[in-house]
């Protein structure tokens, strides 16, 4: 038997081995892949919708191929097959919103693979979901369970609760039904429903809602707690005060006293609590009854007045060195004189938590062994109060390092503050610090500070109080270091720079005028010296020497009405000149040169000058050829000219 099942296995090898060979011979080429939805792309949900996918392929020998068939919606592969006809079918019954999409169809055929076109597929309309609830009467604070299907819908879906048209819970489900909890605080009629979506297909909107499911909510009043306090006037600390926490209907309900977010107490049924009170117990009291999600409360505000106030520890001095004395005093004020006096209040003084003292005062002397934290308690009619606590460390005073001072400028204008500080390495606290100028203390310069510097300043600097100014540091430690001096210069104020420069410029302005005034008065005589009278005079020449002729010109200075100045008079030559002059003028065929005369008809009217005349000046001029005498009178018009233009008046 085993025998003949291993021939047919080598066999059955045999002709697939065959048929491989005889595939691989064959030629196969897929020539397209066509895809279409009936009976359309658009329908309504329920209808039966066919996806068909066809496929032609050409080949080289006549032989029965395997098609493999892939239908995809919205690039995810929904359903494939292998079959050996060349047309695959899928049928969606009744389909609905979750089926539209896009589709598409491939084929593959030994090595070779096609595609066929995008179709999309829409399918509209939802159905309307059913809501169920499991009881439609409830008990106020209990939990309502509701049930909303959607049966005929496909794919995942958002399913929302409404409570009297208010969106009140959302819930979403791989199927199309979900069950959940709604919990109501309202003590009236409620009504229910619910509606879906399809999460793949928001574009289809939100279904019409479900039918409407009427709840019934019945109050619970009758767990309403009631509080109330004993004694019920005023209460003052060191009062027991009792507390009652009441219910009228017990069964299955629990009951609380709190204050704030602290419980004082629970129980089931009606309790009373006893507490003496003290001032902070001062508050809202509230008792509380629940049931379920129920809560009910009453609520009682407690005042409790204060017996004596929280006590206070001092200590003197607040600073202490080694070997130093120091008090430490615990006090406190009574608050409620009917209740107490100041002598029923005692106290106990603690150290690190250890009793020391049961004494209000006490005193030590500062050691290392003195070093903790301490404070007090105060104590009356079974009410204590605890101060807040008090470091005590004695201080070893490491002296201060010599000081530095750091002004801000070391030149400053007058009338600006002077900023000086005073700084030192390492010292103890409290340092004081005092400043100096020119070896004179500055008024209420002394400053004791818990700190490495201080600083002093010099409101409104004065020109005087430029110079040297250093300063002192020290500390309990008795060992007073001094500065090096720091020279402060103080320059004028702006204001007083401004005044000297201005002082300056009409200072200079005043001098400039001044010799202007000196220099014209200076150069007026000497105008009045300068000669308008041109002579001349023939001298013997001596051989190869130049004529010498000497010209005098008579002129007046006048002033016509319109302010013109013109020559009036004649002009003559010297009548004193000898008659040896003469001849030898007439011997050496001088020629006398005459300046122009005057047009008579030009002349116009003039006023007598207030002016002096100016005196006669002689000039020479020498000549030494015969041409000269046109050139001489040339010379003595030209100057008489020039003349008349300096002395005319402006």
């Amino acid at each position: 038997m085993s025998m003949c099942l291993l021939w047919l296995g080598l066999l059955r090898i045999s002709l697939s081995a065959l048929w491989q060979a005889a595939d691989i011979h064959a030629a196969v080429t897929i020539d397209q892949v066509t895809l279409t939805v009936l009976p359309a792309n658009n329908v309504e949900s329920g209808t039966d919708v066919i996806l068909r996918c066809e496929t032609s392929v050409s080949q080289s020998l006549p032989q029965p191929l395997t098609y493999s068939f892939r239908l995809l919606q919205d690039d995810q592969v929904m359903y494939s097959k292998n079959i050996s006809a060349s047309v695959m079918e899928r049928s969606l019954s009744s389909a609905r919103v979750s089926n539209s999409g896009r589709y598409q169809c491939s084929v593959h055929i030994y090595d070779k693979h096609k595609t066929s076109n995008i179709l999309s597929l829409s399918v509209t309309g939802l159905q309307i979901p059913m809501l169920n609830v499991k009881s439609d009467i409830m008990s106020e604070g209990e939990d309502i369970i509701a049930t909303c299907s959607a049966p005929e819908e496909t794919g995942s879906l958002i399913f929302n609760f409404y409570e009297n048209d208010l969106d009140v819970k959302r819930v979403i489900s791989s199927s199309n039904s979900v069950t959940t909890t709604l919990t109501t605080q309202k003590l009236t009629e409620i009504y229910l429903q619910c509606a879906y979506m399809v999460i793949m297909h928001p574009n289809a909107g939100l279904s019409n809602k479900s039918n409407m499911v009427k709840v019934i909510v019945r109050d619970l009043d009758a767990i309403t707690p009631q509080i109330s306090f004993s004694p019920k006037g005023n209460v003052v600390e060191g009062d027991r005060v009792q507390i009652t926490c009441k219910v009228q209907y017990p069964p299955d309900i629990e009951l609380y006293l709190t204050k704030g977010n602290t419980v004082l107490h629970e129980s089931h049924t009606t309790f009373t609590k006893s507490l003496v009170v003290r001032a902070e117990d001062s508050g809202d009291y509230v008792c509380k009854a629940e049931k379920g999600s129920v809560q009910k409360k009453a609520v009682f505000p407690l005042h409790v007045a204060e017996l004596f106030s929280k006590p206070i520890l001092r200590m003197s001095p607040d600073q202490v060195f080694e070997g130093e004395r120091f008090t430490l005093t615990c006090s406190s004020n009574v608050i409620s004189s009917v209740k107490i006096g100041i002598a029923d209040i005692k106290y106990v003084l603690l150290k690190d938590g250890r009793r020391i003292s049961a004494v209000a005062k006490y005193e030590d002397t500062a050691s290392p062994a003195t070093n903790g934290q301490y404070y007090c308690m105060a104590m009356a009619k079974e009410v204590n109060k605890t101060s807040s606590p008090h470091d005590v460390k004695a201080k070893v005073s490491v002296p201060v390092s010599r000081p530095v001072l750091e002004p801000k400028e070391v030149t400053v204008s007058e009338g600006s503050d002077l900023i000086l500080i005073c700084r030192v390495q390492q010292g103890t606290y409290p340092i004081t610090f005092t400043w100096y100028h020119n070896r004179v203390m500055l008024l209420s310069s002394i400053q004791e500070v818990r700190s490495l510097e201080g600083r002093h300043v010099v409101k409104v600097i004065e020109r005087d109080q430029r110079g040297d100014y250093y300063c002192e540091a020290s500390n309990y430690a008795s060992e007073t270091k001094k500065s090096y001096p720091v020279r402060i210069g103080v320059s004028l104020a702006l204001w007083k720079k401004v005044l000297i420069g201005v002082f300056c410029i009409l200072l200079l302005v005043a001098i400039v005028l001044v010799l202007t005034v000196f220099f014209k008065k200076m150069s007026h005589p000497r105008r009045k010296k300068q000669a308008t009278e041109l002579s001349v005079k023939p001298s013997r020449p001596k051989s190869g020497d130049p004529m010498r002729i000497s010209l005098t010109l008579d002129i007046e200075d006048n002033t016509a009405i319109n302010g013109t100045p013109c020559v009036m008079g004649r002009n003559v030559w010297s009548e004193n000149v000898s008659g040896s002059e003469s001849d030898d003028h007439a011997d050496e065929d001088s020629e006398l040169v005459q300046p122009q005369e005057v047009d008579p008809s030009r002349e116009v009217p003039v006023t007598k000058s207030i002016e002096p005349e100016y005196s006669v000046q002689h000039t020479e001029v020498q000549v030494s050829t015969p041409g000269v005498s046109e050139q001489a009178e040339g010379a003595a018009l030209e100057y008489a000219q020039l003349n008349n233009s300096e002395q005319e008046p402006a």
